[in-house]
């Protein structure tokens, strides 16, 4: 949830977003198979994930890209994202704990609208990344 509303003054390079943090479950898998329609069972099929050579069901990788923007738009505030961008880096497996970095890279002005280019990641508590991506935001100046 947005705390307050962020302007451009309030960002710097450099300058961390409030992570976020989550313990994936099966029922998230199965709850976002049902709201995404993708009831591949690689997901949710623990049989069928192992005889398919995995160690487990794994996560959906728009799951993680959703806890990822989540993350974005409640720094940056509603409606203010213009790019999101991101690669699947690794599964992710029930029980971790997955965690948002998202860094400030730079602040511009494009189009004479102030923009705020990001690097965010989605890691696990051992550090492993699973999701890497970039975004960019259009923040209001106070003024």
């Amino acid at each position: 949830m947005l705390e307050k509303a962020l302007h451009i003054e309030d960002v710097n390079e450099g300058d961390e977003a409030p992570v976020k943090s989550h313990r994936l479950t099966r029922t998230d898998f199965v709850r976002y198979a049902g709201a995404s329609g993708d009831y591949n069972p690689i997901h949710h099929d623990e049989t069928f994930a192992t005889a398919a050579g995995q160690p487990s069901v794994f996560g959906h990788g728009m799951f993680s890209m959703g806890l990822l923007g989540t993350a974005l738009t409640d720094y940056v505030g509603p409606g203010r994202l213009t790019r999101f961008r991101v690669r699947f880096a690794r599964p992710t497996w029930p029980g971790e704990e997955l965690r948002t970095k998202i860094v400030v890279k730079a602040k511009r002005v494009e189009h004479r609208k102030h923009m705020v280019d990001m690097d965010c990641s989605l890691v696990n508590s051992e550090g492993e990344v699973k999701v890497v991506g970039e975004a960019t935001a259009h923040l209001p100046g106070r003024a």
